[in-house]
């Protein structure tokens, strides 16, 4: 039952204010690298493209396999819209299902 004393109040603050100008210190010699860089965040649109647009039909008929992941990369549109976007191609006759299961489908590009 021993054990460190729990230390009073002036002494938490002294402590603390200690700790605080060392690592101030360490980041004025370092030059601000502590963390890691920062990101930039992307804006991420729900719309789907258009799929009677014949460019963009021209794009994906291009692609070897189509994945939502891969149609909401390239066009930066959520995953979701991306599926969206898949099953119009496919009711258009533009793509044909190869095989899928509740999860994840995947399309090839008709001829």
């Amino acid at each position: 039952m021993g054990g460190k004393k729990k230390l009073g109040l002036k002494q938490m603050e002294r402590q603390q204010g200690k700790e605080d100008e060392a690592k101030e210190a360490k980041e004025k010699k370092e030059g601000k690298k502590a963390g890691p860089p920062e990101k930039k965040r992307t804006i991420i649109n729900v719309i789907p493209p258009d799929a009677k647009n014949d460019k963009i039909v021209a794009e994906i008929k291009k692609m070897p396999v189509l994945t939502p992941y891969a149609v909401s990369t390239k066009y930066n549109v959520r995953i979701s819209a991306a599926k969206e976007f898949l099953k119009q191609l496919e009711q258009n006759g533009a793509v044909q299902l190869v095989s899928g299961s509740h999860n994840i489908k995947v399309y090839k590009p008709c001829a």
